[in-house]
């Protein structure tokens, strides 16, 4: 009896044949929304601090 041999696939099949992971295209906003969030935060507590005085 013949033996049916499966090979891997190739590297290049895998990619195509498989979407992005979402984290991929998350890390790459982060630089942009991470400082953006990080000053309209300190804009939100400097207006509460200064209602609040």
């Amino acid at each position: 009896m013949a033996h049916e041999h499966h090979f891997a696939p190739h590297a290049a099949d895998v990619e195509a044949s498989h979407p992005n992971d979402p984290t991929e295209t998350v890390v790459n906003i982060i630089p942009v929304v991470l400082p953006a969030v990080g000053a309209a935060m300190i804009f939100l507590l400097a207006l509460i601090a200064i209602s609040m005085a």
